[in-house]
């Protein structure tokens, strides 16, 4: 069992930044691939990026690519999202999920209770 907790949500101005974090316990933690996803009031929930256990490999929606960054460290069991640029569009709750790889919500097995970011004009 994986446990997943975000963080590092809230309000920020059209243009702003966020790092959002994705602390991870449980018995096989440090060895999770790690994917972020979003889900805006409405929508579905979609893929923004992944990274593999070791940090080495990471992978991003196309649409993102370029203003969002995942990392890890493993020393503290956390993965990080770094959003810059932000725009209205992005205003979504973000979760992190585990135990798996891929850009389908199916490709994981465990997940957070989600951060909620919003982006004002």
């Amino acid at each position: 069992q994986v446990q997943l907790v975000e963080s590092g949500g809230g309000l920020v101005q059209a243009g702003g930044s966020l790092r959002l974090s994705c602390a991870a316990s449980g018995r096989t933690s440090s060895n999770c691939n790690v994917g972020w996803f979003r889900q805006a009031p409405g929508k579905e929930r979609e893929f923004v990026a992944a990274i593999d256990w070791s940090g080495s490999s990471t992978y991003y929606s196309d649409s993102l690519k370029g203003r969002f960054t995942i990392s890890r460290d493993n020393a503290k069991n956390t993965v990080y999202l770094q959003m810059n640029s932000l725009k209205p569009e992005d205003t979504a709750s973000y979760y992190c999920a585990a135990g798996g790889w891929g850009t389908a919500l199916d490709d994981y097995d465990y997940w957070g209770q989600g951060t909620q970011v919003t982006v004002s004009s």
